[in-house]
């Protein structure tokens, strides 16, 4: 398997849902702008969001790898088929459970994680109602995850990458095909969302069947496969999703924020998700199967190799991305969002929001690469007191950032990524310290290539993109010529710059583990 092909097609995957995503975004905010419904729908939505990446994708995911690797490595397929059985059957019932439980108590929830709501009755009653619709997203999610992590040990990567595709074109479809039928109209959206947890099941059925691990109805708890993985599944649920865990109390934060605070974070974190998720989760879902495999027949130097690779990798593509999202804010976001109802002051909030954002970008995605270190060395212990770490300094920055100096919004975004970083920092030290990983040698001269790159590509984009309010008043058909032409500046003016330096595309090819 070549790891910098699977890469690229991860990538493309996650590039075409990203794309659609943010068709997503535009065309709610063109309907919807930034106000009371896409606020009520963000909190909404982010609810079962949030659970589905601290139970599903995010802990769940980063126990069950190691573990079904271990056996599908060294023990027979109709034992590794047992434990597929298991664990389904188990998660499912738990995650029926929680469901319940969180359509009955909506809206103690709503009080808990958007306070501030109950100081305007409608908007309450709206997110409630939302929430309600969209929660059972959770259940259908947590089945996905399992699906992706059996299919991704499996080394079969495409369908888990495509899967998220089909949430966004059921979003969209419900946004324009939708909103007529219902007397507040956002409540497409939150049908939509429904469907769309059951279409991204149903694709994955197909795929189970094809390497034989169709999960089966298999009630056992005390299976020692299942021990394991919940052992781990406990720490990891705060280790693996801290950033959400942040994420949903700034979301308490911001509902006491003026009105549209929500929305201009919501707006700049899906632009962040576009580098985010076609690095920094790309590259995790490939590394954990691999690093687990390496893990479990100790070979260590292979290991510090591959993670020496992702590591650098992720830099030469995130760093540029970083650069772009931040002299380019207000271009982005007024190109993307300036149309019907999202105004030019939104822009601008919006655009503060991903300059913060863009500060921790590569925090975000090192946070991505080094955690599954640790996870396939099913050492969850040691991420989770950095990540918790990581959680306490969050909320003192909020404090700081936002009622100290005022930034508001800004200071939620601001507050996150800096906190990442500081997490993937406390991840790096502790594998050196562990010594699972060496790095090898060329660091300082790799980074000051990629220095003098960032320069030239920022000097060419501040002095081309011209005047931030300009970008406000100008044709839609303007702000994309001019926009694609700075894309392309910048990423001519990085790539040639390096390609001047010594870097070539094939010094990143690099095989992986069967």
């Amino acid at each position: 398997m070549n790891l910098l092909k699977a890469l690229a097609t991860i990538s493309s995957m996650t590039f075409l849902s990203r794309v659609l995503g943010l068709g997503r975004e535009i065309l709610i905010a063109n309907v919807f702008g930034a106000g009371m419904m896409t606020d009520a729908f963000n909190v909404a939505f982010r609810l079962p969001n949030l659970l589905r990446r601290l139970f599903a994708e995010g802990a769940f995911s980063q126990a069950f790898v190691p573990i079904l690797s271990e056996y599908k490595s060294k023990r027979s397929p109709d034992e590794a088929h047992t434990l597929v059985n298991r664990v389904a059957t188990l998660l499912g019932v738990i995650v029926m459970l929680v469901t319940v439980a969180g359509v009955i108590g909506t809206p103690l929830l709503i009080y808990a994680t958007a306070g501030g709501f109950s100081a305007h009755p409608e908007k309450f009653a709206l997110t409630v109602e939302l929430t309600r619709i969209t929660f059972p997203y959770i259940f259908f999610m947590a089945m996905v995850a399992l699906a992706s992590g059996v299919l991704n040990t499996w080394n079969h990567f495409s369908i888990p990458a495509f899967t998220p595709v089909l949430l966004n074109v059921s979003m969209i479809a419900a946004a324009l095909l939708g909103r007529d039928y219902f007397a507040t109209p956002v409540e497409a959206l939150a049908w939509g969302t429904f469907i769309g947890g059951v279409l991204q099941l149903a694709i994955q059925i197909p795929a189970m069947a094809r390497v034989g691990m169709l999960p089966r109805f298999d009630l056992h708890f005390r299976d020692p496969g299942v021990m394991r993985i919940l052992k781990l599944m406990a720490p990891a649920t705060i280790g693996v999703s801290v950033a959400q865990i942040s994420l949903l109390i700034n979301t308490a934060f911001a509902s006491w924020l003026p009105t549209g605070s929500i929305s201009w974070l919501s707006y700049a974190d899906r632009l962040m998700e576009f580098p985010s998720g076609m690095l920094g989760v790309a590259l995790g879902t490939i590394l954990l199967p691999s690093l687990s495999k390496l893990n479990s027949s100790g070979n260590k130097a292979e290991f510090s190799a591959m993670l020496d690779w992702g590591l650098r990798l992720a830099l030469l593509l995130t760093l540029p991305a970083a650069l772009g999202m931040c002299i380019l804010a207000v271009p982005l976001t007024s190109t993307l969002f300036q149309h019907g109802a999202f105004a030019a002051p939104d822009v601008l909030q919006t655009s503060r929001a991903l300059v913060a954002y863009s500060v921790g970008l590569a925090g975000i995605i090192l946070v991505k690469i080094l955690a599954p270190a640790f996870y396939s060395r099913q050492d969850i212990r040691t991420p989770l007191r950095f990540a918790i770490i990581s959680l306490v300094a969050t909320q003192a920055m909020n404090a700081l950032f936002v009622w100290q100096l005022g930034l508001a919004h800004a200071g939620l975004a601001l507050s996150i990524g800096l906190a990442a970083t500081l997490n993937a920092g406390l991840l790096y030290y502790g594998l050196r310290r562990k010594d699972a990983f060496t790095p090898r040698a060329g660091w300082p001269v790799f980074l000051g290539k990629l220095a003098i790159a960032l320069c030239v590509m920022g000097l060419v984009l501040w002095f081309a993109m011209g005047q931030a309010t300009t970008w406000t008043q100008i044709t839609t058909a303007k702000r994309v010529i001019w926009l694609a032409g700075l894309m392309v500046a910048a990423a001519l003016s990085y790539f040639v710059t390096l390609f001047a330096l010594g870097f070539r595309p094939a010094d990143f090819k690099r095989g992986g583990v069967h």
